[in-house]
């Protein structure tokens, strides 16, 4: 990872920005940019691979919607993890398309929470590779899920156990392990924000996404877990006539999000088959540009 882009992700961690001062007033310069937006590989997932290649995904992402951060899914190449050559050739056609990588997100690989306590450790060791892959990448994290069995409590415990485990490792080679809302009780902020405090691990975050709360408020469970943001997943599914996303109010959720005080990146996951993928992601990233626009314009 190059000193410039370690610097971006650092200031994204701590959700902060540097505001320059009007030398004569004093007062704070309007900020530029309130978040940077990404794409995640996933909202392309009926595309890939077959119309695009894997390692094509950065550069087609730049080319074709002018986004120039990507968050990987490890479904479209999990043979290819620890193939040096591929990552490498996956990273030099994102670098030379100046796209940046953000997040790996992770399926598949355990429950970090397994009550087994063997099946746990094995499931932390089987993401290993992934923060390898991820720091090749020239990523800054991984997105895992908190799956568990038992009691509230009991999964609580269980699931800090695993994600400590796993940051610790993540830890030693500057990657951050940050947590989806995906099921079970991580769909449960109160729950996710409990892990959290539990673990107080500084490489150990969240992921907040839009859509993924289920009997539970979204809007409350993304207030509660931004705390720990790393990344948030701008989900989105059906528009209206208007462009707006059927499901979350985007003006209400991106308010909740910037007043956390997160400046990093908002990742793209279009799920929905109401339009095509393409035009999925172009509908988010206008209606995230829209947004973006007229809170710049409130906070003038």
């Amino acid at each position: 990872m190059n000193s410039t882009r370690r610097d971006f992700v650092k200031l994204a961690a701590a959700s902060t920005v540097m505001m320059p001062f009007a030398c004569a007033s004093l007062r704070a310069a309007k900020p530029k940019r309130l978040w940077r937006v990404s794409l995640c590989e996933y909202s392309l997932h009926r595309m890939i691979p077959g119309e695009v290649d894997p390692l094509d995904f950065a550069p087609f992402t730049k080319k074709t919607f002018g986004i120039e951060g990507v968050d990987y899914w490890n479904g479209e190449f999990k043979g290819k993890v620890k193939d040096t050559k591929y990552l490498a050739e996956m990273k030099k056609r994102a670098d030379e398309a100046g796209v940046v990588g953000g997040v790996v997100l992770i399926d598949g690989e355990g429950n970090l929470g397994d009550p087994d306590t063997t099946k746990r450790k094995q499931a932390v060791q089987k993401h290993h590779k992934w923060i390898d892959a991820a720091r090749q990448l020239g990523c800054y994290a991984i997105r895992v899920n908190a799956r568990s069995k038992g009691t509230y409590e009991e999964q609580l415990k269980l699931a800090a156990d695993g994600l400590s485990m796993l940051a610790d490792y993540g830890a030693r080679h500057d990657i951050n392990v940050i947590v989806e809302n995906h099921g079970g009780y991580s769909s449960n902020g109160k729950w996710l924000a409990e892990v959290m405090k539990t673990v107080n691990k500084p490489h150990c975050g969240t992921l907040p996404d839009f859509g993924n709360f289920r009997k539970y408020d979204r809007y409350q469970g993304v207030k509660e877990i931004m705390p720990w943001a790393k990344n948030v997943s701008a989900k989105s599914r059906a528009f209206d006539e208007a462009g707006n996303e059927k499901q979350t109010d985007y003006d209400k959720m991106m308010k909740i999000v910037v007043d956390s005080g997160f400046r990093g990146w908002v990742g793209i996951e279009y799920e929905g088959r109401q339009v095509s993928e393409i035009e999925g992601v172009k509908k988010t990233l206008a209606l995230l540009n829209r947004v973006h626009a007229k809170l710049l314009a409130d906070m003038a």
